[in-house]
């Protein structure tokens, strides 16, 4: 019986190994066509800032405006959704350093006395990157 134990596993053939899955296509995107910017419109008024497409279209137009001149205006902004104070952008990946430049540089505009401006909440490359962040900036405020 301890003879039996004792016998190599050299001279059988090897089972292939059975894949249960197939890979039907591969790709990989290093450097996607645009980019994604998260903004949120600020104002000292105490009423509750409502924006609109338009809006937004004339703010960025200005800061890009002020700030790379008539370079600025030509860059491509898609507005993919308003919603209350936030809106979400789309531009070309090789523009938003521009973009967020001429956007955190810009001052503003007052209007009825009151100073409305825009800030970046988020850029990336990604749009699922941007989605589902309410409330981040309140994580670790108790």
């Amino acid at each position: 019986m301890a003879e039996e134990a004792d016998v190599s596993m050299t001279g059988t053939p090897e089972v292939p190994k059975v894949k249960k899955s197939h890979e039907l296509v591969s790709a990989t995107i290093r450097a996607p066509r645009y980019s994604y910017a998260h903004l949120a419109v600020f104002t000292d008024s105490t009423e509750p800032v409502k924006l609109d497409a338009l809006q937004v279209r004339s703010y960025c137009t200005s800061a890009l405006k002020q700030f790379l001149g008539t370079t600025g205006i030509a860059i491509p902004l898609d507005i993919l959704k308003v919603e209350g104070r936030d809106c979400w952008l789309r531009l070309p990946r090789d523009d938003l350093g521009a973009f967020s430049a001429a956007i955190t540089a810009w001052l503003g505009t007052s209007q009825n006395g009151y100073h409305t401006s825009l800030r970046i909440r988020g850029c990336s490359d990604w749009l699922g990157a941007l989605v589902g962040r309410d409330g981040e900036d309140q994580l670790w405020s108790g």
